[in-house]
């Protein structure tokens, strides 16, 4: 009895121990159900990476989108250009070499035209600027002058220094473009001349005519600084 319970007691244990044995995990997979395999992350970004360059080179691809020629593309990088960059498409008509010419040729005569324009505009400004600063310079030297006439009148001026000096001031004056006018015998023209009193007919006149000269009157080249003030007659009656 005793060999026959000893047996039964090993068989007993043997079948235990097979019940309990523990199950040894394989190696590379997850230590427990809620964490993903490392392996398997690192495939699943090996594809992700794949598929990215894939869709960046089909995007940056010159060309590729509506059959540009990739001058843009160039020019962003700074790289050179080549004739065929610049051809023009099939379909599209450009203006001919002779209606190019002819705009070009239309550009160039507008816009000689408009220099010539500006040339005689600062030419006529400038000859204004200049009759401007003289007549303003001139114009109180017009008061000596009339003194100077009256004293001639009086014969103050036959001799001397003083004689020199209004010679040589009335010289200066004409060199800068001052010139006198106003004689007795002239027609009588409002323009020029002012007329200070009536002095009646005269059989040898024609018409209106100045008969004594009160002021000279004084011009800048067609431009009147003072007209001249004169007494006048008129033609007799017949």
């Amino acid at each position: 009895m005793t060999e026959s319970g000893s047996a039964s007691f090993g068989d007993a244990a043997g079948e235990m121990a097979n019940e309990t044995e523990v199950e040894v995990p394989q190696e590379g997979a997850s230590a427990s159900a809620g964490q993903p395999d490392a392996a398997s992350d690192t495939t699943s970004d090996t594809i992700s990476d794949t598929t990215s360059h894939a869709s960046s080179d089909t995007t940056t691809d010159p060309g590729a989108a509506g059959g540009t020629s990739g001058v843009d593309n160039w020019l962003e990088e700074g790289g050179p250009l080549e004739p065929e960059d610049f051809a023009d498409d099939g379909d599209a008509v450009g203006p001919s070499a002779e209606v190019r010419l002819a705009e070009r040729t239309a550009d160039l005569q507008r816009l000689q035209a408009e220099y010539a324009n500006y040339r005689k505009r600062v030419d006529r400004d400038r000859q204004l600027i200049t009759e401007n600063a003289t007549y303003r310079v001139l114009s109180p030297i017009i008061e000596v002058l009339d003194t100077i006439d009256r004293a001639r009148e009086h014969g103050e001026v036959d001799g001397g220094g003083f004689k020199a000096v209004a010679d040589q001031l009335q010289s200066v004056v004409a060199g800068l473009g001052l010139t006198r006018f106003g004689e007795p015998g002239d027609a009588f023209d409002p323009n020029l001349h002012e007329a200070l009193s009536h002095l009646g007919t005269d059989p040898e006149v024609d018409v209106i005519t100045c008969k004594h000269i009160a002021k000279a009157g004084y011009k800048i080249g067609d431009r009147v600084v003072r007209a001249a003030q004169v007494l006048v007659v008129d033609p007799a009656e017949d």
